[in-house]
């Protein structure tokens, strides 16, 4: 679309200095009169030098104008689309898991306190520590619940399930020219017993999971290890992720930011950043 428009605007181009040349022709050929016109031949090419200055004044104008669009995140802008996996492209729905045990309301109030509503559980996704380590601190804010506590933990891959939109999201991305990235909270251990689901890691051109770097989100350190080891330009780039938090500290970074609620919504937010 953007060749054919190219080329109409030299084919107008081309016409319009025609017009203002085709009398200084008849001119200079004594066409009509008989004999050469100076006066004529000077009107001429006084019209026809006015008319490519112009057309020149015309083009700088567009390319000033479309360079501050772009300035402003319109189309063109954007080339990277950097990806969350937890409740971006996954689901994450751990109350659903835990209250399929059972627990009494008590029992499942502290152990959601103890784990997935704990502290420790983003700690976990840092992963400076082995797994039972941090087995020993959930049931240590819950021991009255400790061997249920590990059975939770044990079996807790089970709240991962990808969406079903997330592989062809992203096939689509890298089909329109985009890059696609991961920068992910997500522990050794989920990562581990998960990552045959997160089929849509095959079509990404570079991943950081916080586990791997040892690196958190919201913490600029995270966002500058994507950035740096994958060489990207931070205007370059988009984020999308569930948490606000995470998408100011991007922000700040000087990288755009979809705080996601659901796939229509980021896909129009991501429209009106020229990524279509």
């Amino acid at each position: 679309m953007k060749k054919w428009k190219r080329f109409a605007a030299l084919a107008a181009a081309v016409i319009l200095l025609a017009v203002f040349c085709l009398p200084m022709v008849f001119a200079l050929l004594g066409i009509n009169t008989g004999e050469f016109s100076q006066g004529l031949f000077q009107a001429s090419l006084f019209g026809a030098m006015a008319a490519a200055v112009l057309g020149y004044a015309i083009w700088l104008v567009y390319r000033l104008l479309n360079k501050k669009k772009q300035g402003e995140g319109g189309e063109g802008m954007i080339k990277n689309v950097i990806f969350d996996v937890g409740r971006v492209l996954v689901a994450f729905d751990w109350e659903d898991y835990l209250k399929e045990f059972g627990f009494p309301e008590e029992e499942y109030d502290r152990i959601a306190a103890a784990t997935f509503a704990g502290p420790v559980w983003p700690e976990r996704d840092r992963g400076l520590y082995d797994e039972e380590e941090y087995i020993r601190q959930f049931t240590e804010r819950a021991p009255e619940y400790a061997e249920d506590i590990r059975k939770v933990i044990e079996e807790s891959t089970a709240t991962i399930k990808p969406y079903p939109y997330a592989e062809t999201w992203v096939k689509y991305l890298k089909k329109q020219g985009y890059r696609t990235y991961v920068l992910s909270n997500y522990s050794d251990y989920m990562l581990a017993g998960t990552r045959d689901r997160l089929t849509f890691l095959k079509y990404m051109d570079g991943i950081v999971f916080s586990c791997e770097v040892k690196e958190l989100k919201p913490e600029p350190a995270i966002y500058k290890v994507l950035l740096d080891r994958y060489g990207l330009k931070p205007e370059e780039c988009v984020f999308i992720d569930d948490t606000a938090e995470n998408c100011e500290a991007a922000r700040k970074l000087g990288i755009h930011a979809v705080c996601f609620r659901d796939f229509k919504q980021a896909a129009a937010e991501l429209e009106a950043l020229g990524v279509k």
